[in-house]
Order: C-alpha cells, then structure tokens, then sequence
C-alpha cells in the first residue's frame, strides 16, 4: 500500500535529534552536527538528545515507575509503564523525552550500526521512551500508531562496506538489517519512515570519501521536507 504524506515546509517545523555516539569527533558527531547546522539553517528548531553525555539509563525497571505498582505481586514492565504513563507516574527523564517527540515534527536517530542493530543506550531509549499508549496502543499501531503524524529517519555507519552488505554478501542485503529497526519499532509507532542515510565503513575510507559522505548528508538534508517516505510494507526489505 502506497503511504501518503503532505509535504512540509521547514520554517518553524521541529526536529529530534537521538544521538548515541561515546565521541565527539567521529564521523557520527559530524553527521549530527551538520544536521542541527543546516536544519537550523532553514529555521527548524533542533532539539538534541544526546544520550552518552546524558548519561541516560538503558535499563527499563520498575524504576521508571513513580510510587504503587499496579499489581505489586508480579511486576509486568509493559503493563505497569502503560498504566504508569496513564496516570502520569513515570520517572522524570522518561516523560522529558516523550515530551521531545511529542513536539517533533521529524526524529532522527544517529548512530554506529552495533551487531546489526543500534548500540543499547538507544534500544534502552526505545524501550522505555515509546511506551504503550504514547506511541502504540494495539490495535493502534504500524499505520495506526499514535505518532502516524510524524517522520523518522536512520542515519547510521557501518564497520564493513556496501559490499557486505549487498544481496549476495558476506552480511546479506542491508534491508534485512532495516527491518527490525525501521518496521518493527518505528513503523510499529505509526511513523512514517524515510529513507535511511547510510555510511559504509567511513572507518576504511579515505579523508576525501568521509568528506564526500558529509557533503552527501548536508545535500540531503536541504530538501527533507519534500521526500516521500518509504513504502513501509515487507516487500520494501525483502525484494
């Protein structure tokens, strides 16, 4: 099913940045910083999280949980979060975020690609950020989730090359990676998801192709606003 977005202009549309890089000069650092750049440029507001300077807890426990438990005897963290974020008792830092994507028009995760998926402090992010009944609450959910009215994006580098992972390589088609990450947390909260912006092992590369790979994402980013996302179904990811 073809997925309709009307196009926005930038002037007053906000951004969030989720970043998850330990260092500040790594090719990571310059995609986020170019983003907040130029998207400040076209006069969004950019809000960004940066999750290692945070110090942001990955862990979801009952915690996040401010006073009584819903059923003390036998801690469920879906069911108590849900319940906790109905009755406005979660923790603080969980509630800060939430209120970032509530406000963004466009959330963008940055990172290094770890073991096929992003690093735990982000999945950490995921799952205690995007709770039940702020951005799903089945039967709504996928094209029906409770943030349907918002874009995503994965901007992320990779330890091996294009490559690997091609159809045919050693990693298998990088779509394959995608989707848990795009479709299964993302899609499942109703985003609607664009293209994601990839690096191929800027670690092997020379100056100049890390430079190219930063020019290509400021490039991109000039006209945001007017992409299409992507056909979110499972033919997108297995063809």
């Amino acid at each position: 099913m073809t997925q309709c977005f009307q196009k926005m202009a930038a002037p007053g549309r906000k951004v969030l940045i989720v970043y998850a890089h330990q260092e500040p000069k790594s090719l990571n650092g310059s995609l986020k910083n170019i983003a907040v750049e130029e998207l400040s440029k076209q006069s969004c507001s950019v809000t960004v999280s940066d999750l290692y300077s945070m110090e942001f807890e990955p862990r979801a426990t009952r915690n996040d949980i401010v006073g009584c438990l819903h059923n003390s005897e036998q801690f469920n963290y879906g069911a108590e979060s849900w319940e906790a974020y109905r009755k406005g008792c979660l923790t603080t830092d969980i509630v800060e975020e939430q209120k970032k994507v509530q406000e963004a028009d466009l959330v963008i995760f940055q990172f290094p690609l770890y073991w096929f998926s992003m690093p735990a402090i982000m999945k950490g992010w995921m799952d205690r950020v995007l709770t039940q009944g702020f951005a799903h609450n089945f039967p709504d959910c996928f094209d029906a989730g409770l943030l349907k009215n918002k874009l995503a994006l994965l901007s992320f580098t990779t330890g091996g090359n294009e490559e690997m992972y091609s159809k045919g390589g050693i990693s298998g088609d990088i779509h394959y990676v995608l989707w848990p990450m795009q479709h299964g947390i993302l899609h499942f909260c109703g985003f609607k998801v664009l293209a994601p912006q990839i690096c191929f092992s800027p670690e092997y590369e020379t100056e100049e192709k890390r430079k190219e790979m930063l020019t290509t994402w400021a490039q991109r980013l000039k006209t945001i606003w007017e992409e299409k996302p992507i056909n979110c179904t499972p033919e997108w990811y297995f063809r």
